[in-house]
């Protein structure tokens, strides 16, 4: 009678500590850090009250930033184009969900671009399901433990370049200038090439996903990219497909994002794409970090 009891006991011990790590790694928030909502750009890049902007649904245009949007058709699927020219790489930025960094602290891409005023977003690299990888946002250094990752690093003066987390520390990337690191990939494009196989995938991922990346053509001119798919009428790219999209654009180097249900494309107040995660329902999927285009 006792063995029973001590095996049903244990038993219960058992489930109730799994239960306990799936939640906490899947469900429970814990914000480590509040994060100031003070704008992050410099003096030069900040918005004059004259400066007026010409707005059209697929069009913003200032004196300081211009963005095209387009919508292509490539492999039964929709992509979502946005072209970018900044005059100063500052309004390139990053921004927390809950203006948080923490573990499992998520909000929709929307929301949070809303928040933060931006004119164009994406979502990012998801951080907030990861352990490790690096995390330097908007030049504030947040996480700084490896996971052997290749990640985009984004520097003050705009530019681009993948590096994998084990050959240089983060410390040394914001001593060299870094500004941003995003950490999900794989790099798409580098040096003008495409930097994936074929048969490239992330994780488990099927070949055709809804996608996010983004990439950078020249000097402040960048492109975000978002594709549709899991729906009939939108079946999804392979990373293969992506990076050859990208490569056509001219980018010299372009990254992968989330993808799947965050695939987000956010354009003057309202999400311009189909976001969804089974294909079923056309909704947002709430994340860790958005990537946009704002004062």
């Amino acid at each position: 009678m006792l063995r029973k009891i001590t095996r049903v006991i244990f038993s219960i011990f058992i489930i109730s500590f799994t239960i306990y790590i799936l939640l906490d790694t899947f469900v429970l928030s814990n914000v480590y850090q509040v994060v100031s909502t003070t704008s992050n750009t410099s003096s030069v890049a900040s918005l004059s009250s004259t400066t007026t902007a010409n707005i059209t649904d697929t069009s913003y245009e200032d004196d300081n930033i211009s963005i095209t949007i387009t919508t292509d058709r490539v492999n039964d699927t929709t992509v979502y184009v946005a072209d970018i020219k900044v005059s100063d790489p500052s309004y390139l930025s990053t921004a927390f969900a809950k203006s948080s960094y923490g573990k499992n602290v998520t909000e929709t891409t929307s929301n949070i671009a809303s928040s933060v005023n931006a004119i164009l977003a994406i979502n990012g690299d998801f951080y907030g399901v990861q352990e490790s990888g690096y995390v330097l946002k908007n030049g504030v250094i947040y996480r700084s433990t490896s996971n052997g990752n290749d990640d985009l690093v984004i520097y003050k003066d705009g530019s681009f370049e993948i590096i994998n987390e084990n050959d240089i520390t983060i410390d040394e990337l914001l001593q060299n200038g870094a500004y941003n690191i995003l950490s999900f990939g794989p790099a798409l494009v580098e040096d003008s090439k495409i930097s994936v196989s074929y048969n490239s995938e992330v994780g488990k991922s099927m070949s055709s996903n809804p996608r996010t990346a983004i990439g950078i053509i020249d000097e402040n001119h960048y492109v975000f990219v978002v594709s549709d798919g899991r729906t009939s009428e939108s079946s999804g790219l392979s990373l293969y497909e992506l990076a050859n999209y990208m490569k056509n654009l001219g980018c010299t180097i372009a990254y992968n994002l989330d993808g799947g249900g965050s695939s987000t494309m956010y354009f003057n107040g309202k999400v311009i794409n189909k976001p969804t995660t089974t294909g079923n329902t056309i909704t947002e999927r709430k994340v860790s970090d958005i990537v946009y285009i704002g004062y």
